[in-house]
């Protein structure tokens, strides 16, 4: 083959490694975009029904009993959108396909987030409900998850997101229940919450607890101190004055987990200096779902785009990252979705290198078992070796998977060449 013809298709591979999942466009819609399904449920523990936003991946198709990872996003009605913007540009390659739960916190939400019961803030009485977080998480271990899991085609790998109150919540939760969620996203989190209370506790949490296979970024914004700009990121922690105390919490939560680095918790720590309490979020969702997810992201790239790659290594990078996602998700994972495997067996074949086409054909089967489109795509490299009976046995396969009529035609044709 050519040198342009072999550049041309390493180059379609490369862009498909990137951009397999993105759906196409749909030229029919009425809006540009509609982000989440609004759903309900309602919460003994909470005692009302809690709204929630239901985003299922573009690709979901319920024949093939696909499950997702799930994110949980507090303050969904807000943040549920920036949340879909960087999954739909980052899924696939950076971070698996997700379905996103957006929760709405837009009735009693400093109720429901804040960890801890206060009567004063800051000098000042502070009489909003507050300090029920316990009841809150109560209500997500037993309440929404369990209706999330039941209702939607979520597997049991689950993120959670907070921003302010939220954070704080985030912090709490991977505190105090860390076999919840396997990662944790605390967008400048409130931790000067009571004094910094949950800092307080958190020495003793973070020395005594195994956080094996858990992680957490966290982010601060620049509004260090409001009325004094001398006030930077190295010197903040000199200040004493209650205008930085929400900083200070956040660095010295960020400083004693650094300290305690034997209990396994993954940790990202971001400054933003160029954003405040109010704009941090979009950058730290970007941010922070690609740190959380940094050991999902494809690897050996450029061995699988060459052609002069072997067989036998080819097949050692795709059943290493198989492993891989099994020791994070904790189940049995494909490495690669079922059209990447499919194509570069037609790319191989194109390229004259049968055993690696054969190699990609029979991975597509092993890993989609169910899927008509795998057996009938070996009967294709069967076919184009002139082996009729082979062929025929992979189509046959197909149609009784799928019943597809196109599949008991070929069946036939195959035969009259026989």
């Amino acid at each position: 083959m050519k040198n342009g013809r072999r550049i041309a298709v390493a180059i379609l591979l490369t862009i498909c490694f990137q951009l397999l999942v993105h759906a196409q466009p749909n030229s029919n819609i009425q809006f540009l975009k509609k982000v989440g399904v609004p759903d309900s449920i309602y919460s003994n523990v909470l005692d009302e029904s809690r709204e929630i936003y239901i985003q299922i991946p573009e690709s979901y198709n319920p024949e093939k009993n696909q499950k997702y990872p799930v994110v949980f996003i507090l303050d969904g009605e807000v943040f549920l959108p920036t949340v879909s913007d960087v999954h739909d540009y980052y899924s696939g390659g950076f971070m698996p396909e997700m379905v996103l739960v957006g929760i709405s916190n837009a009735n009693n939400r400093i109720r429901d987030l804040t960890t801890s019961s206060i009567e004063t803030k800051y000098g000042m009485p502070f009489n909003e409900k507050n300090g029920e977080a316990h009841n809150f998480i109560t209500f997500i271990e037993n309440e929404l998850i369990p209706y999330i899991e039941k209702k939607y085609p979520v597997t049991n790998y689950r993120t959670l997101i907070g921003h302010s109150y939220g954070g704080l919540f985030s912090i709490y939760t991977l505190l105090h229940y860390p076999h919840l969620f396997a990662n944790y996203l605390a967008i400048d989190p409130s931790l000067d919450w009571d004094d910094q209370k949950l800092v307080k506790e958190t020495e003793a949490l973070l020395g005594t607890q195994s956080y094996k296979n858990k992680a957490l970024f966290m982010s601060l914004s620049g509004q260090l101190h409001m009325q004094n700009a001398q006030v930077t990121i190295d010197n903040v922690m000199q200040d004493t004055s209650d205008f930085t105390l929400f900083a200070r919490s956040n660095i010295g939560f960020a400083d004693l987990v650094k300290q305690n680095k034997e209990n396994g918790l993954a940790f990202n720590w971001k400054f933003y200096p160029n954003d405040i309490h109010g704009t941090i979020p979009f950058p730290s969702i970007m941010d922070g779902l690609i740190s959380l997810f940094k050991w999902y992201q494809m690897e050996n790239t450029d061995k699988i785009n060459s052609f002069d790659t072997s067989k036998e290594e080819l097949l050692r990078i795709i059943k290493h990252r198989e492993k891989k996602l099994h020791d994070h998700f904790g189940y049995t994972e494909p490495p690669y979705p079922e059209e990447l495997l499919n194509m570069s067996g037609y790319m191989n074949m194109d390229m004259q290198q049968a055993k690696k086409a054969k190699m990609y054909f029979e991975l597509t089967i092993e890993y989609y078992p169910q899927s008509a489109n795998a057996y009938d795509s070996m009967a294709d490299y069967y076919e184009a070796k002139d082996d009729y009976s082979n062929a025929i046995k992979y189509v046959t396969k197909a149609f009784e998977l799928s019943g597809n009529e196109y599949y008991k035609q070929r069946i036939e044709s195959l035969k009259a060449k026989e």
